[in-house]
């Protein structure tokens, strides 16, 4: 199945190989380049599919086609060294080889036995006499899907109706691959079992305990005490979490959380890999904006803001800034008193700052000079609303420490568009990867889409009164993108948004170009939008003009004393 190298949007390479064994091997060759500095200049990393791999990349360094001559150089040396298969069918595995004691209690075990058309001890036998490998990582944060299942284990399907809660630990079966639940998370899976053997810790790095290409073992042990270890099934209930203390002297308190904030900064890099999301802004432009205003890094933490804002108290002198989505989208109030927009505000220790409504698109971004100094997790701050990283939303009594400021800046100015902002989004896409033929591109450029409610951070579901897409299958589980635009069966779209699955299973008909991806996090349910299919060579000329606009966006420097 390979075939070309082709454009993932506008921000990174789909490369398909002949099976789960050379995605990795040639994985591994990409990422010993990008750390020896010899792959191309904006190559950012890469993430392994079920026969493919995803090469994302910042499309402002990177040189198209020198970066894709150079991946289609690496995927034929791929085909032509490739090692023939073992016995078992699978190749060249070289991977560690990790054992995982298991208790087969699960709560599946009997219909997957009667599905299997075996007994439930011929299952434990069949599982625990295979070497199992690590084809990819997805879903949630070191959930791995394990191949190399024997025939009648390989035919269990999922649940009809899935859980709402699967405990840490769970060893499962399901669509040809076994997995074992990292953390407690919804699923769909058939449980047959469970494990203690920590797969994820988010504070301590690699993070994962398997990796794309590891070997896997299940070895069967006794049942243990019913003490929360091996052998237990149950969830406990998480209760609201205990509020963040400050660690410093200079930090905010949250006296009223609004409905959805959020502490963001530029996201994670290099874990997709494993199954975590890049996270980071829904909409990048207004936080970068934010950022440059009160003197930060523009990738410095700040607060996500989504339809209506916290109430902080400051315990110590600062300046803010707050952008939205156009001129004045949000209104500020600081100890009662409406301050101006679009620019810096000094903040005096002890006064109490409000964020209100979300007058105009969905969210807004509050950047304190400094940064949000809270812990990272995973390499970031960010929270991820799918994964569960991060500190997640701010909750009353939060403490949020802050960094040493810098010399903050002056004024911020939109553009005509901001300063009238449209009923109908226009976003524009680049085709691919995935074919699924004219007639449904230009279907889907020809309709007025709107947005349903049901979108988050993880995606923007899309509707139109007739289905106009024609019904598309699922694909083998490829690395997925920001922007990616979905089709799943109903031929009702999803365009991915920062906090989605780092692979997914249904084809990419489209992408949104990098220029356009902020225009997304404003988008709320009831919006319309219409998309407008580019070039390449157009959407890399969008994203040039889109960063000298921003750069001339903010000018000036905030007077140091009154007067000046």
């Amino acid at each position: 199945m390979t075939g070309p190298v082709v454009p993932f949007g506008d921000a990174a390479w789909l490369v398909e190989v002949d099976d789960v064994d050379s995605a990795h091997r040639l994985a591994a060759v990409i990422e010993a380049a990008m750390a020896a500095g010899t792959a191309p200049v904006g190559t950012r990393d890469v993430v392994v599919g079920f026969h493919s791999l995803v090469v994302r990349i910042d499309p402002l360094r990177n040189e198209p086609e020198r970066c894709r001559q150079w991946l289609a150089e690496l995927q034929a040396a791929e085909i032509s060294d490739s090692p023939t298969d073992d016995d078992n069918g699978h190749r060249g595995r070289s991977g560690p080889r990790i054992e995982v004691p298991t208790v087969f209690n699960g709560p599946d075990l009997e219909e997957v036995a009667a599905a299997a058309g075996v007994s439930p001890q011929a299952v434990v036998d069949l599982l625990t006499g295979c070497d199992l490998s690590v084809a990819f990582l997805g879903f949630s944060p070191g959930f791995s899907y394990l191949i190399g299942l024997p025939p009648a284990l390989a035919g269990i399907q999922r649940r009809a109706t899935p859980r709402t809660s699967v405990a840490a630990g769970s060893v499962a079966l399901a669509g040809g691959f076994a997995a074992i639940y990292p953390r407690a998370t919804p699923g769909g899976w058939r449980l047959v079992g469970q494990t203690s053997l920590p797969l994820f810790d988010p504070d301590v790095a690699p993070y994962a305990r398997l990796r794309p290409g590891d070997v896997v073992r299940f070895r069967p042990v006794e049942e243990a005490d019913g003490d929360g270890g091996v052998g237990d099934f149950s969830v406990a209930t998480a209760g609201p979490r205990p509020p963040a203390r400050a660690r410093t002297p200079r930090f905010v308190e949250v006296l009223e959380p609004g409905l959805l904030s959020l502490v963001e900064d530029g996201g994670r890099s290099s874990v997709a890999t494993i199954g975590i999301p890049d996270a980071g802004p829904a909409d990048p432009d207004a936080m970068r904006l934010a950022n440059r205003l009160v003197g930060n890094p523009e990738g410095a933490s700040v607060l996500e803001v989504t339809a209506r804002g916290p109430t902080l108290r400051f315990e110590a002198d600062a300046h803010v800034a707050v952008v939205g989505a156009s001129s004045n989208a949000i209104d500020v109030r600081v100890d009662g008193h409406l301050a101006a927009g679009d620019s810096v505000v000094p903040i005096g220790s002890g006064q109490t700052v409000a964020i209100g409504q979300v007058r105009h698109g969905l969210r807004a971004y509050l950047a304190i000079a400094g940064g949000i100094e809270i812990p990272p997790v995973v390499g970031s701050r960010s929270s991820d609303v799918l994964s569960g990283l991060g500190l997640g939303p701010l909750v009353p009594g939060d403490q949020l420490d802050l960094g040493v400021p810098d010399l903050p800046r002056g004024l911020l100015t939109h553009s005509p568009a901001e300063l009238t902002p449209s009923a109908e989004a226009g976003i524009r896409i680049v085709e691919g990867p995935h074919p699924l033929g004219r007639t449904n591109l230009q279907a889907l450029c020809s309709v007025r889409w709107k947005v349903a409610d049901a979108s988050n951070r993880v995606g923007l579901r899309l509707s139109a009164p007739d289905t106009p897409l024609a019904a598309a299958g699922r694909i083998l589980s490829t690395g997925t993108v920001t922007g990616a635009i979905q089709v799943p069966p109903d031929g009702q779209p999803i365009v991915l948004m920062p906090d989605h699955a780092t692979v997914g299973g249904y084809p990419v008909i489209a992408c949104v170009i990098a220029a356009d991806l902020a225009k997304l996090g404003q988008l709320r349910g009831g919006d319309h939008l219409r998309f407008e299919l580019v070039s390449q060579e157009s959407a890399r000329s969008c994203l040039v003009e889109h960063e000298r606009r921003l750069s001339n966006r903010v000018s000036g420097w905030f007077p140091a004393e009154s007067g000046t």
